[in-house]
């Protein structure tokens, strides 16, 4: 059943507006004076062979086009497994990267940064330095701060460090899939932090261990480690230019040597990757330019879709084509969700954005209501945006606790909600007898949202409307995000009114598709919508998605018999994949 992106219990008092319509401003950019003028135009970077972008229609759809080739983990009699109850039912970006050149206090600051970059993953932080063209790595389990203190930072002298969290589930091999990874081959040491996930992993570590090739871990991140060593390019660039040619899929990532720092993104520019300076001349590759503002490092770009910039004492720093890369498809989910309000992701202030998000859902999804409330942290700028555009107050009506461990103990008398309770307490004093607009970023399976439902009407909320600042999520994310499968997301399972009767509240509805692209302007079309239309920029034809019951994360940690648990093999039929995304061009399948 197709349905608009609202649903009420009752006719809406007022009229639904279509018309309004909003710009941002995007954040002024400060040149990068080492590169050409011909490479300080942001939309575009030049090659050397030129790829004609071709420019795909997206299509609003109530089931994502990709589940159907894909199989679905069912119980014994056909059915698909209810929904898993998880207390944090949010897409999870996997991963943080930064790369420090040319400061004597290079770990130290990435240890700074990662700190910055903390909410993009806790499970496990590291950092490698290079001193005396030594390469020396400090890696761990927990949060950074958990994994670093003094005596760890002074085992990392040098002007020169890379570092990454990560997210992941938790597992007794988890350890060693924890970045950066370091390595030796002929030309020297090199260590590798990586953003992303490559759709084509399964096939390149075939092809690597039919030649020899053994792996240490069962991250996918190691492929690109092989196909540097491997390479017999010269000089050294040129050999991550020539691995990073047979990868597919998404992937920001931090390279350190002997001697030289290098950045690089996929073609693609899936996930962030932005450049920056220190007043003493450093060079910082960040994630997030929150990262550059804990350290005092100045934004000046990002770093391009297809670029790799190479940095070292000789020459600076230069900037090198990748390969040839079609119109952008840069990941909408950091402006919705992933990244802090502060950052300038994309060119694009994120505050701006989840501001416009909530001004939009005021003005096309208005109700009567007393208080604007957001599901912190995550829902509070939108909400500031639709109390504003709506002309209602603003105010805290759920408190979060930020002192929750990953794990805790329930009393032996089970308490209903404990999880959603134990993080989010109601303000009786703002919900009593008030008509509640509560405002959060997503749903994913809808188990959280009917328990905050809940929660706010046991405190005495008279009506409770869910506005939500994203599209319906009806595909899984196959680069760098940790979603569940298809099967578990409640956009592709239900209608919007089907969703609103499971979660509880009078009326919700969805920022509309067709709206967000509109307000991302001319800018449009170089996002990834593949989680709201179903159709994939770069066709996953080797796809790990997290189904019902499995014990799978994004290092695939485990042992490796069960790694086909969560490895579905992709449509091979050519017809097959050109129906589901016309812009899949690939002949190697």
């Amino acid at each position: 059943m197709a349905a608009s992106p609202l649903s009420s219990s009752s006719a809406l008092s007022k009229p639904i507006s279509k018309h309004h319509s909003f710009s941002l401003n995007t954040p002024q950019k400060v040149t990068f004076p080492l590169l050409p003028k011909t490479l300080q135009k942001p939309s575009s970077f030049p090659c050397n062979h030129v790829l004609h972008p071709q420019k795909s229609q997206f299509t609003t759809s109530s089931k994502n086009p990709i589940s159907d080739f894909f199989s679905a983990n069912k119980n014994e009699d056909g059915l698909v497994p209810p929904f898993s109850d998880d207390d944090d039912d949010k897409p999870r970006e996997e991963c943080g990267v930064v790369g420090i050149f040319g400061d004597p206090e290079a770990s130290r600051l990435c240890y700074l940064a990662l700190h910055a970059l903390q909410h993009r993953g806790q499970e496990g932080a590291g950092i490698v330095a290079v001193n005396n063209n030594v390469l020396q790595s400090v890696t761990g389990v927990g949060l950074v701060s958990e994994v670093f203190n003094e005596s760890k930072l002074d085992q990392l002298p040098g002007e020169m460090a890379i570092g990454h969290v990560r997210y992941s589930t938790a597992g007794s091999s988890m350890l060693k899939n924890v970045q950066p990874f370091v390595a030796g081959y002929r030309f020297g040491s090199i260590g590798v932090a990586h953003n992303g996930n490559l759709v084509n992993y399964r096939a390149l570590r075939a092809m690597l261990e039919d030649n020899g090739s053994i792996f240490n871990t069962s991250s996918d991140t190691e492929v690109v480690l092989h196909l540097i060593a491997i390479s017999k390019a010269r000089p050294f660039f040129l050999r991550i230019v020539e691995a990073c040619e047979k990868l597919e899929g998404a992937y920001s990532m931090v390279f350190v040597t002997e001697d030289k720092l290098v950045a690089v993104r996929d073609p693609h520019g899936f996930r962030p990757l932005v450049m920056g300076r220190r007043s003493n001349g450093a060079v910082v590759f960040a994630s997030e330019t929150c990262a550059l503002d804990l350290i005092e490092a100045t934004y000046e770009r990002e770093v391009y879709p297809g670029e790799v910039l190479v940095v070292d004492k000789k020459d600076g720093v230069q900037s090198v084509c990748l390969m040839p890369h079609p119109e952008p498809k840069q990941c909408i989910f950091e402006h919705i969700y992933f990244a802090l309000p502060n950052s300038v992701v994309f060119g694009r202030s994120v505050y701006e954005s989840r501001h416009a998000f909530g001004e939009i859902l005021a003005s096309e999804a208005p109700v009567d209501c007393d208080v604007v409330i957001a599901v912190p942290d995550s829902g509070v700028v939108a909400a500031l945006g639709y109390a504003a555009k709506a002309g209602v107050p603003f105010q805290q009506g759920l408190i979060r606790s930020h002192y929750v461990g990953r794990t805790f103990i329930e009393p032996s008398q089970k308490i209903r909600d404990f999880g959603v309770k134990l993080k989010l307490s109601p303000v009786r004093g703002v919900l009593e007898g008030k008509r509640v607009v509560v405002v959060d970023d997503s749903i994913v399976r809808g188990t959280t949202s009917s328990k905050i439902v809940r929660l706010i009407k046991e405190a005495g909320a008279k009506e409770v409307h869910m506005r939500i600042a994203s599209p319906p999520i009806i595909g899984s994310c196959y680069y760098g995000v940790d979603t569940p499968s298809s099967e578990e997301l409640i956009s592709n399972r239900m209608s919007v009114e089907e969703i609103r009767e499971f979660i509880g509240c009078d009326s919700l509805a969805f920022l509309p598709f067709e709206s967000l692209k509109k307000m991302l302007g001319s800018e449009s079309p170089n996002f990834c919508y593949a989680c709201f239309s179903g159709k994939y920029p770069v066709m996953p034809r080797e796809v790990k998605v997290k189904r019902v019951g499995d014990f799978l994360d994004d290092g695939l940690n485990g042992p490796m018999d069960s790694i086909d648990g969560g490895w579905i093999q992709g449509p091979r039929d050519l017809n097959v994949e050109k129906e589901i995304d016309p812009l899949y061009q690939k002949s190697n399948i």
